[in-house]
């Protein structure tokens, strides 16, 4: 879920100085070769781009990784706590919400047929039934967002 809140903040939350470059390769689940040696300390956050099989956001060590070298870059990431925690309850609403017969994600605001009629109440700024439009998460998360540049 981490990774989806930072796609949607557009953070990252890593500055230009722990961004590596370069190849990597993982053995046994977990990085062990670096051109600068060893860079991740223990729970930190990291993002892994470039790679065939762990595109993602992990946390060190206890993620498992899939083996492969790859070509491509991680980044080091410095994950503030309370963005941490909203993910975490994000991801518990899923858990209880995003089933496929959840009415949370249906796409009707409303219907009507025999006789019966019902209408869901609004959700916040219009976004609809996913997380970000559910339980304020969108505004408790707005503080990290981040503009999308386009050019």
């Amino acid at each position: 879920m981490l990774s989806e809140v930072c796609r949607y903040l557009n953070n990252w939350f890593v500055d230009d100085g722990t961004k590596y470059y370069g190849p990597f390769e993982i053995v046994d689940g977990k990085i062990t070769a670096f051109n600068d040696g060893e860079i991740l300390q223990n729970g930190q956050y990291f993002r892994i781009i470039g790679s065939v099989f762990n595109d993602g956001v992990y946390k060190y060590p206890d993620d498992e990784l899939k083996d492969e070298t790859f070509e491509g870059s991680v980044w080091l990431m410095k994950v503030p706590p309370e963005v941490l925690k909203i993910s975490d309850e994000i991801d518990a609403w899923e858990a209880q919400y995003s089933q496929p017969d959840s009415p949370a994600l249906s796409p009707y605001t409303s219907e009507s047929f025999g006789g019966y009629s019902y209408s869901k109440g609004a959700t916040e700024n219009g976004i609809g039934s996913a997380w970000q439009g559910v339980n304020g998460f969108a505004a408790r998360l707005a503080g990290w967002r981040r503009p999308r540049c386009r050019y």
